[in-house]
C-alpha cells in the first residue's frame, strides 16, 4: 500500500513537474530563489498545457488553481523529506544511536509521504472531475509526452511508469 501511494506521488510529481527544467538544473536548483524559479516554471508549464486542453476558461482557471495546490503539496513534502534526511544524517553521527532511533525517523518520514500522497491524490481527482474525459486524456497524454523529453539518460516519451 505504501509503495502504491509512493508510486502515485511519483507519477503525479513526474507528470506535473518533470518538464520544469532539464535534469541538471532540476538537481542544482532546489535552494532559495532558484528553487522557487523551478516550482514557478512547473506551474507555468502546466498552465500552458491546461490552457491548450481545457476549453472552458472558468474550468481551466479552477484546474490551474488545483495544480497550484498540488505544487504546494509537492514543495512542502520535499522540504519535509529534506528535514527527515537531515535528522538521519545527524543521528548517524551519534555513536550511541539505536536502531529504534532510526526507525522512529523513518516511520515519521513514511507517514509524511503517505499523507502528502493522499492529499495529492485527492487533488488529482478534483482536477479530473472538472474536466471532460477527452480533456483529461488529452492533458495526460501531453503531460506524458512533455515529461518524456526531460527523462535523464533517454530521449523521447516514456510509455509507462
Amino acid at each position: 500500500m505504501k509503495r502504491m501511494f509512493s508510486g502515485v506521488l511519483g507519477v503525479v510529481a513526474a507528470a506535473l513537474l518533470a518538464g520544469c527544467s532539464s535534469y541538471h538544473s532540476h538537481h542544482g536548483m532546489m535552494g532559495g530563489a532558484a528553487g522557487d524559479a523551478y516550482w514557478q516554471k512547473g506551474r507555468q508549464d502546466m498552465a500552458a498545457l491546461i490552457d491548450r486542453t481545457v476549453k472552458d476558461p472558468a474550468k481551466a482557471k479552477q484546474v490551474n488553481e488545483i495544480v497550484g495546490e498540488i505544487v504546494d503539496q509537492l514543495k512542502a513534502g520535499r522540504e519535509q523529506e529534506r528535514g527527515y534526511h537531515r535528522q538521519l544524517y545527524t543521528l548517524n553521527g551519534s555513536y550511541t544511536a539505536t536502531p529504534a532511533d532510526f526507525t522512529k525517523i523513518l516511520n515519521e518520514a513514511g507517514q509524511q509521504r503517505m499523507a502528502t500522497s493522499a492529499n495529492i491524490l485527492t487533488l488529482r481527482f478534483r482536477m479530473k472531475n472538472l474536466m471532460t474525459e477527452d480533456e483529461w486524456k488529452a492533458l495526460t497524454d501531453q503531460m506524458l509526452s512533455y515529461s518524456g523529453r526531460y527523462q535523464h539518460g533517454g530521449a523521447g516519451a516514456k510509455t509507462g511508469y
